[in-house]
């Protein structure tokens, strides 16, 4: 959920912050996701193999809008990376999410 409203405040601020403070937002949800792939998709993991190709997929998405938003994209194409991230948060905890 860090990461979520990270880039929901990223959202909001979008005019006012600079531009390595962007940057350092999108690093750090950029960060998480590459952990959380590489454990997911590990040789080790226990993961079902179609449960793995989904998180990569997630992955490549979340690695593709990352480079499109520190290339200058409109704030509100964080949308849908902060539903992704709540989305996931709440599923790992077992909650429903509120997207």
């Amino acid at each position: 959920m860090k990461a979520a409203a990270r880039l929901s405040v990223l959202q909001r601020e979008w005019d006012t912050v600079s531009r390595e403070e962007r940057n350092e937002t999108l690093i750090f949800n950029r960060t998480l996701w590459t952990i959380f792939v590489t454990e997911a998709t590990a040789e080790y993991s226990e993961l079902p193999l179609d449960l793995q190709n989904n998180i990569a997929n997630l992955a490549l998405f979340m690695f593709n809008r990352t480079m499109e938003m520190m290339g200058g994209a409109e704030p509100e194409a964080l949308e849908t990376m902060i539903n992704i991230n709540k989305s996931l948060a709440s599923g790992l905890r077992g909650q429903k999410a509120n997207v």
